[in-house]
């Protein structure tokens, strides 16, 4: 069975295939791949046994990441928490499966990522289990009043009391102003976890890319910014992708009533699931976090064609711990710069 590249921002039938299969999320779509593009410069490619001027039946979709830091490699996708292969059968996927790892010897790629939320590519011959996170998605189908009997009570129903109780303003926009409150936010949140931000580009790449389809969701404690998120939505999705907030007013309960929030909007906007995203396996605050919210928790492997003596991955890992040493006390100025600088390298 042939096997075809396509570029994915210039095939119209890319989008027509993500708009259809059961398995698309936000991170198929054009408008994620061209906010890649746009800000780290990554060129998307797809491979597919769909032949040229036929329908569009199935397609892996990665991102180019040439790096004299962190490597060469193939993802599917850059900080996406997941990308299922789009296949249409198991013979279909054999052929890309087998495809991607002569790709990776003729390409000169250190490594073939592929980061699916199901279990599809265990069976793979020749394929590597790499990196491993806890996933969590909500079921947003119930009613309002299941969904709020069903956050935890103290921990978040309590939480999203005392917001309404402190009168905390809530406010969505996708403009400069928002975006900047949102980033604001953001560095105080990177610099508690001794990370740089990401670049402010990549939010603005977002908000040009997505348009309505992406909002900021801001929460305000007598006009100051205490909490803010970014969600994105495709199809029947809302992806909760990015959060911030200012820690001397978490006892407020900022972030549990943006969240909220999401949860109410998805649910009277006809979405059936609130993504939540990832979290590293051994963060069990955060993993308790998201659970007590209602959501439902699997296991997220990813998987790489790589040779057998590559540690792959390994070196962004030590690369990571290092950037937490050296940016720990370094002044936010200092931070943003590193951002831009870093994380076009880590994708």
């Amino acid at each position: 069975m042939t096997v075809h590249t396509i570029d994915p921002l210039r095939d119209s039938r890319w989008n027509s295939l993500v708009s259809r299969h059961p398995d698309a999320s936000v991170f198929h779509t054009s408008e994620w791949l061209r906010a890649l593009q746009r800000t780290y410069g990554y060129q998307p490619v797809a491979f597919t046994t769909s032949a040229p001027e036929t329908a569009l039946e199935d397609g892996v979709v990665f991102c180019g990441v040439r790096s004299w830091l962190t490597g060469r490699r193939l993802v599917s996708l850059p900080f996406s928490d997941h990308c299922e292969p789009l296949v249409a059968s198991v013979e279909r996927f054999a052929a890309i499966a087998s495809h991607l790892e002569a790709v990776r010897k003729t390409g000169g790629w250190d490594y073939v990522e592929l980061r699916p939320h199901t279990d599809v590519m265990a069976a793979v011959p020749g394929i590597q289990a790499g990196e491993r996170y806890w996933f969590h998605r909500l079921d947003v189908r119930p009613s309002r009043e299941a969904l709020f009997t069903a956050l935890h009570k103290d921990s978040i129903q309590r939480k999203i009391q005392r917001a309404d109780r402190e009168h905390l303003d809530y406010e969505e926009a996708r403009d400069e102003q928002a975006l900047r409150t949102f980033y604001d936010l953001l560095q105080m949140t990177r610099r508690r976890h001794q990370l740089p931000p990401q670049p402010l580009e990549w939010f603005r790449s977002l908000a040009d890319a997505f348009g309505p389809s992406m909002k900021i969701r801001v929460a305000r404690h007598r006009g100051r910014a205490v909490a803010a998120i970014v969600t994105l939505r495709h199809g029947v999705t809302m992806v909760y992708k990015y959060g911030a907030s200012d820690e001397a007013f978490h006892p407020l309960g900022g972030m549990h009533l943006l969240l909220w929030k999401a949860i109410q909007e998805a649910h009277d906007s006809g979405c059936t699931t609130l993504d939540l995203g990832r979290c590293d396996i051994d963060n069990d605050g955060l993993a308790t976090f998201k659970g007590r919210w209602g959501a439902t928790r699997t296991e997220l492997t990813y998987w790489q064609y790589a040779p057998r003596d590559k540690a792959a991955g390994a070196f962004r890992k030590h690369a990571i711990q290092g950037v937490k040493r050296a940016l720990a006390h370094a002044p936010a100025a200092c931070r943003v710069a590193a951002g831009r600088f870093l994380y076009r390298h880590a994708g």
